[in-house]
């Protein structure tokens, strides 16, 4: 909803139809910074340069310059003096924001629990249980 009114905000005078899901997709994009920013489980992410080039980066690098180009961009489509079809930038800009605020109000990290020597989980799982 948030990317929604945000291409509305900025685009106004526009009578493109907007129809798809990239602003929400940019908001999940958004909370995933926020949640793994510290490089714990998958904060790297994959890219392709040439294909079958693959190499990672931290997901702050690739999401940071991912939000500037939509940014860049959407800046331009606001200076355009014509309203053309295409992407919706500002949606994006305004999902990504929302991910991080909404994350930041709701998403909570589980409290540290130090596990017990008689409790077994996933990584004890290849010791052999005491009886």
């Amino acid at each position: 909803m948030v990317a929604a009114l945000t291409h509305l905000l900025t685009q106004q005078q526009s009578t493109v139809p907007t129809v798809g899901a990239s602003g929400a997709i940019a908001g999940v994009l958004g909370a995933y910074l926020l949640l793994f920013s510290d490089g714990a489980a998958g904060g790297d992410v994959s890219c392709v340069l040439f294909l079958p080039f693959f190499f990672e980066v931290p997901a702050v690098l690739y999401l940071g310059v991912w939000f500037f180009v939509q940014l860049f961009s959407g800046t331009l489509a606001l200076a355009s003096p014509a309203h053309v079809g295409g992407i919706a930038w500002w949606a994006h800009v305004g999902g990504f924001v929302a991910g991080l605020l909404l994350c930041i109000l709701f998403a909570r990290r589980p409290a540290v629990r130090r596990m017990q020597p008689d409790e077994y989980g996933v990584e004890w799982a290849w010791q052999p249980r005491r009886r």
